[in-house]
């Protein structure tokens, strides 16, 4: 296990990436918010996949954005089918000093290789997945996003979009903002999906139907990631230039 960090560490944490920021968690509200048990988060922890928490006052071990952004890549990866030993070589493989935006962005991905998945849930399971309790108005933020639809005496989810949602809920923005950049998202997506299997489809015009299975079956993880990773630098670019902006007028 790890131990509290420096003066120095801490100054250093506070000025680089804002996951360093983020308030820590305990082992239960860790397990709580990823929607597991304690004992797996500590069963993880024994085999390796998740990295030991920092060591607090009384002996108390703290949990951050990186230990959620991990259980959920590894919730991911089950989903798809594979064995724990398979996940074990499939973590192993990535840097060990990936951020929660990094490991957000391999979840992204293999979930991208996954069909759609929409469950009927009781509400207490709908809390269960989602790792937390749900009022009425977030159930009501959910079903505005299509994450969620009422189904009798239970609901609808969306296994795919409800993680995403549930982080949604806790934004300061409001539901017409959301509700826009969804649109934005989807509207542009699509484009470039169009665009792109526009360009890839001049490329197999001439070959057989395997080879373009074969060819489609690896583009789509490898175009997945390279969206995805565009995109995070370029609204990065944005997000400094809007925040110089701001600084310049204060």
């Amino acid at each position: 296990m790890t131990t509290d960090p420096s003066p120095d560490a801490e100054a250093d944490a506070g000025s680089g990436d804002t996951d360093a920021k983020e308030p820590t968690l305990t082992v239960d509200e860790l397990a709580t918010r990823a929607g597991v048990t304690v004992r797996t988060v500590r069963f993880y922890g024994t085999r390796g996949l998740l990295p030991p928490p920092v060591i607090g006052p009384r002996r108390v071990g703290h949990y951050g954005r990186e230990h959620l952004a991990r259980l959920a890549l590894i919730e991911e990866l089950q989903h798809q089918g594979m064995t724990l030993a398979a996940i074990e070589r499939y973590l192993q493989q990535l840097p060990a000093d990936l951020s929660a935006r990094d490991l957000a962005i391999h979840r992204a991905v293999v979930a991208s290789w996954a069909p759609d998945v929409v469950e009927r849930v009781t509400r207490e399971e709908l809390g269960r997945r989602a790792g937390r309790a749900l009022s009425d108005d977030d159930l009501e933020r959910l079903a505005a996003m299509d994450v969620v639809r009422r189904d009798g005496d239970g609901y609808r989810v969306d296994l795919g979009l409800l993680r995403l949602g549930v982080q949604l809920l806790d934004v300061p923005l409001s539901q017409e903002a959301i509700l826009a950049s969804r649109k934005v998202l989807i509207e542009h997506s699509r484009a470039a999906a169009h665009e792109l299997s526009q360009l890839f489809r001049g490329e197999v015009a001439q070959r057989d139907a395997q080879d373009v299975k074969s060819l489609s079956a690896h583009m789509e993880p490898i175009v997945v990631q390279s969206l995805l990773t565009a995109f995070q630098r370029s609204l990065k670019e944005e997000l400094r230039g809007w925040t110089a902006d701001v600084g310049a007028g204060s």
